[in-house]
């Protein structure tokens, strides 16, 4: 068996992340990457968004070019996947038999597509957008032919997709078991101004809607609500989420349930076993203390960042501040914070201009707010949910007033 001091488990952004870290903090022991995909490590955001509209090759992808590991001495072990643990032995079993050591180990394995359960979801032709082969294979069979698109979920992955495949000339209909779309991650403003906005450029989206099943013959050829009804469907999208990939650590004994328990330095139960990224649920300072998995670039550059330094003998908390983003026609959304558990929402801007933002207030303070091509306003929105500033909701609301004013001193 060969093995390495740290063995990071997920090429994603997060794997990624902590590699760079720990040889910029001076790490000189072994660093294996281990992942399930047969890709060097490269960025997701874009897939759904330039790559799927063809406006990005997949080299530009790449979060370092692909000899760039093997220059920073951190060996890529790839197309294999960890099935097993062993925190005692301090060893992994892998897809292929193989068995791996480790000295310290950092669980960056994202997660897996949500898939629908309902009949008819292992049809032909029924496609998440997760990785390059998801993406590579739809945009195949769009270029085939493929025209009349259901896109099952209405959250950003959803969104994303459904404003691209209209820009390619597909006819999209987007079904949303929620009465409003966005509805776990914003104010019914957000998401209203998000729907009339898809509408207006010719996607059929439904809110409120159950799915009975998928139906066709070998391949989707359509799908059947709850009401009986059947929307006739080329293809499908299931956008219904992520289910964090930590079964070997569960099984091995680690903490968690949706997603692996870690503590504020990124630690799980297990000894030298930290996780980070979408997998990772912690105590969110910027939720109220709420305990929740963060599904962004952000956090899993920032927790990876956290781990590799504390390896490095630098351990600090993780405070870092949440950020998110959404690309959907010519509108870019930016999000500062995190609105859970707001109390009040405050307009700034009027929807209509298409140029807005969206703030969220709890017990009087500003948490979060959604900038809509609003990018003054984010920067800004940053500074201010940082200090946990205190502002009356009319002057927030009055978009004369610049936020920087409000910014305290």
């Amino acid at each position: 068996m060969s093995g390495a001091d740290v063995v990071i488990v997920g090429a994603g952004h997060a794997g990624a992340q902590a590699a760079l870290v720990l040889r910029q903090a001076g790490f000189t022991g072994t660093v294996t990457m281990i992942g399930r995909e047969s890709e060097p490590p490269y960025e997701r955001p874009p897939l759904s968004k330039e790559y799927f509209a063809r406006e990005k090759t997949f080299d530009r992808l790449y979060i370092r070019p692909p000899q760039f590991w093997g220059e920073k001495d951190v060996a890529l072990k790839l197309g294999v996947e960890v099935t097993a643990v062993d925190p005692a032995a301090k060893t992994l079993t892998l897809s292929d038999g193989g068995t791996f050591p480790y000295g310290k180990l950092i669980w960056a394995t994202g997660g897996d597509p949500r898939q629908l359960t309902c009949a008819g979801a292992d049809l032909a032709g029924v496609h998440a957008v997760r990785t390059r082969v998801d993406c590579d294979q739809l945009m195949g069979e769009i270029d085939g032919g493929v025209r009349h698109i259901v896109v099952i979920g209405g959250g950003y992955i959803g969104l994303e997709a459904a404003a691209v495949l209209t820009k390619l000339g597909c006819q999209v209909t987007l079904l949303e078991a929620m009465p409003r779309v966005l509805a776990r991650v914003a104010g019914p403003e957000l998401s209203a101004f998000y729907e009339k906005e898809h509408r207006a450029h010719g996607v059929d989206l439904r809110t409120g809607v159950a799915v009975d099943s998928l139906v066709g013959e070998g391949r989707v050829s359509g799908v059947k609500l709850a009401d009986g009804s059947v929307i006739p469907a080329d293809a499908v999208i299931v956008g219904i989420g992520i289910v964090p990939a930590v079964a070997p650590l569960i099984a091995a004994g680690a903490a968690g349930g949706n997603g692996v328990e870690v503590d504020e330095f990124c630690r799980t139960s297990l000894p030298d076993i930290y996780a980070v990224g979408d997998c990772a649920s912690f105590a969110c300072d910027y939720a109220g203390g709420l305990v929740m998995r963060v599904e962004s670039v952000q956090n899993a550059n920032d927790q990876a960042a956290c781990v590799a330094k504390a390896i490095c003998g630098e351990a600090k908390p993780y405070r870092a501040f949440p950020w998110f983003w959404s690309n959907q026609y010519d509108l870019k959304l930016q999000t500062a914070g995190i609105s859970a558990g707001y109390d009040q929402s405050v307009m700034r801007g009027d929807p209509e201009a298409r140029s807005f933002s969206v703030a969220y207030l709890k017990g009087g303070r500003l948490i979060a707010m959604d900038c809509v091509n609003a990018v003054k306003d984010y920067v800004q929105a940053r500074k201010l949910v940082e200090a946990g500033a205190v502002i009356d909701p009319a002057v927030l609301a009055d978009a004369s007033v610049p936020l920087k004013d409000l910014v305290p001193a």
